[in-house]
């Protein structure tokens, strides 16, 4: 087997794994959305955000566990449709990213990110996840 060859099975490898692993987050993240972290994900909703959707800050945390989940059992459930399941993953990355920003600048503590420094991070993340969502479910190497 050729060097290029190996190196291609290798990055294969490698996003499989990333897709994987982004898919479980994903499912964890939801099911968090619905069960345990609920309550306190309601006050990483900005306020604009309510009144633009009409819904209060538990329907948005709601839905977005539920596109949460809907997205990492799609990541699992269709690889043949991984590149564009992957762009609606990044999408959603940053259509939550507000709701980041709002956290930060209320200093307002939320499961898992309750020093500032945690909310901080957090904004820094995003493009990470985005990235991750990206190259995970690129296309092929041939």
């Amino acid at each position: 087997m050729s060097p290029a060859r190996r190196r291609r099975d290798a990055v294969a490898i490698l996003r499989s794994a990333a897709r994987w692993t982004l898919a479980a987050v994903l499912l964890a993240a939801g099911a968090s959305h619905l069960t345990w972290g609920r309550r306190g994900y309601r006050i990483v909703v900005p306020g604009w955000a309510t009144r633009v959707t009409r819904l209060d800050e538990d329907a948005i945390v709601v839905a977005s566990g539920v596109v949460e989940i809907g997205l990492g059992a799609a990541l699992v459930a269709l690889p043949r449709e991984r590149h564009a399941i992957g762009a609606a993953v990044a999408a959603f990355f940053v259509a939550v990213f507000p709701g980041n920003v709002h956290q930060w600048r209320t200093g307002r503590a939320a499961p898992l990110l309750r020093p500032d420094r945690a909310r901080l991070i957090r904004l820094f993340l995003q493009p990470a996840l985005v990235a991750w969502a990206l190259w995970a479910t690129g296309p092929r190497s041939r």
